[in-house]
């Protein structure tokens, strides 16, 4: 690797190489279960630098069999798809700047934290609303790569649909600007017959030579993050041609994404909940499509192993949100402490109502309450609390938004294994769904906390275990395929935000079939026939690999 080091920097590369054992530690874990150590670590200064590394790997691959490159930002990914055994590329020290931002649109470097990001977009008023519950960790590219979602997706989508254009450097090492284009575009791209020509070429003859087969490869759910997402590549009925659908959700293995332009949608300045908190979980079936009905922005819930672990380590909330903060957490958390006397409520729902007024909020808030107050007995509701205004809702959004946070860093003796985190079934199957996963839980005597997107019926289970104890390890793979089993009996993906990685790539056969998981292979080859980019993520997995890197110690 001396010798890569020295040729990078011979051919112009400006940003800094690292190769300390501190940063092949620090860069070995991302938030999944896994590591692999790095060989190197190099920081980018800019898309000349980007391109000067990846014509390098390109040229020596031949006789670096296993040189390649995984990009990174935050590391905050919880599926793997931030960590390789060879050179990680660090975005997040000098891709950090917001470059342009309008009140519909905005411009920006992918090492640009979201909450920094947000900031610039809230001073025209406007909002990317699609982030996800990390939003104050996680980096706008890395939202890119995973195709994230979150709190907001039930009524705005994926982030594919905020996505206008894209730069990206493919493997040749040039950048390319990636936007929709018209068929008419398209046909001259194709007549380039150069790199970038053979890409649009490829992946156009196999979605028009696979037209049927790949739009019915769609999973049949409200967001997806599970392969390659070809079936909204191209449309026969508009004429467009799409390769950022391609390039969002695909974990940085077709190519290194430099620069994003996000659309924006108007930020609504006010927001309030209805909190549920219901006694068990028997009739969710019936109960989310009435609340579906009156239109919530959001709707979100958690159990209540979240709870207790909430009030278990409240301390640390003084650390992660300052004094004032906390404070009015402890004040607006009596309410809830006298809502208990009536019983721990199993799942506590959280439907807010976004508006321009206060007023509006209110009424709607106000209007849901009514409906499912006549409905309290039929539905085992223990109680409600209306929270119209942001600062008396807060107090539930810190306990979602932070519950995977505190865990990861507050549970000693046990250590997150987000391995079956991030499946969604249609919200009309939750009512047989549920129960079967609680007891898939309870055979294998994982304690795990679930929280998630009601709406969507996307959930995020968390189990806390002794990874590194062989007899905890072994309870990883049988309890995964029967949860795997499961969502795809009752017609989920198994990832609606988080990706595959290394953890659900192995199961793309599964989720897709045989002749859909060869054309995403297809895509991959295209783009990448050297596989430089992330190895062992998405077509290219295999649990084999995976399972052998799980971490074995903490």
């Amino acid at each position: 690797m001396d010798e890569f080091k020295n040729t990078l920097q011979k051919n112009g590369f400006k940003g800094e190489l690292d190769d300390s054992p501190e940063a092949k530690e620090k860069y070995s874990h991302d938030a999944s279960m896994f590591e692999l150590r790095p060989k190197l670590v190099v920081k980018p200064k800019d898309s000349a630098d980007v391109q000067t590394l990846v014509k390098l790997v390109a040229s020596k691959k031949k006789s670096m069999p296993e040189l390649s490159v995984t990009a990174r930002s935050a590391g905050t990914d919880m599926a793997g798809g931030a960590i390789n055994e060879s050179v990680i590329v660090d975005f997040n020290t000098h891709f950090n700047k917001v470059e342009r931002v309008t009140a519909t649109e905005a411009q920006t470097q992918p090492g640009v934290f979201y909450r920094d990001f947000e900031a610039e977009t809230l001073k025209k008023n406007a909002l990317m609303p699609s982030y996800p519950a990390s939003r104050d960790l996680c980096t706008v590219g890395g939202m890119v790569a995973n195709n994230s979602g979150g709190e907001k997706s039930l009524e705005y989508g994926k982030v594919k649909d905020f996505v206008n254009e894209l730069r990206v450097v493919f493997a040749d090492g040039n950048e390319y600007l990636v936007k929709p284009i018209d068929k008419k575009e398209l046909d001259k791209k194709i007549a380039q017959k150069d790199y970038e020509g053979n890409i649009y070429k490829k992946i156009y003859d196999l979605c028009e030579q696979h037209y049927d087969e790949i739009k019915a490869a769609k999973p049949n759910v409200s967001k997806n993050s599970m392969g390659y997402t070809l079936w909204e590549v191209w449309d026969r009925e508009t004429g467009m041609f799409d390769l950022t659908k391609l390039i969002v959700g695909s974990e940085g293995t077709l190519g290194f994404v430099t620069d994003i332009t996000y659309r924006l949608v108007p930020h609504r300045p006010h927001s309030g909940l209805l909190v549920l908190f219901m006694k068990n979980i028997n009739d969710l079936g019936e109960l989310i499509p009435k609340i579906l009905e009156h239109n919530p922005a959001t709707f979100e819930s958690f159990d209540d192993a979240t709870l207790w672990l909430s009030i278990r380590f409240m301390p640390a909330f003084l650390k992660l949100l300052g004094a004032k903060r906390f404070i009015h957490l402890l004040i607006t958390l009596i309410p809830d402490g006298l809502q208990m006397l009536r019983g721990v409520p199993k799942l506590i729902l959280m439907v807010e109502f976004n508006g321009q007024t206060e007023e509006e909020v209110r009424e709607k808030v106000k209007a849901l309450h009514r409906e499912l107050g006549h409905l309290r007995a039929r539905y085992e509701i223990n109680g409600f609390e209306e929270d119209p205004t942001e600062g008396k809702s807060e107090k539930f959004w810190i306990m979602r938004r932070y519950s995977f946070q505190l865990l990861r860093s507050k549970v000693k003796d046990k250590h997150t294994a987000p391995y079956i985190d991030d499946f969604i079934v249609p919200p009309e199957n939750l009512v047989e769904f549920l129960p079967k996963l609680q007891k898939i839980i309870k055979k294998y005597k994982l304690f795990a906390t679930i929280a998630g997107h009601m709406g969507d019926g996307n959930f995020h289970v968390i189990p806390l275990m002794k990874i590194e104890d062989p007899k905890e390890r072994k309870k990883i793979e049988p309890s995964q395929k029967e949860v795997n089993d499961l969502v795809l009996k009752y017609g989920g993906s198994l990832s609606g935000e988080h990706n595959d990685g290394l953890v659900r790539g192995p199961w793309l056969q599964a989720q897709f079939g045989k002749e859909i998981l060869g054309l995403f292979k297809e895509v991959k080859q295209t783009f990448d026939p050297a596989n430089i980019f992330n190895p062992h993520k998405k077509s290219d997995a295999d649990w084999d690999y995976s399972y052998s890197h799980i971490r074995d110690h903490f």
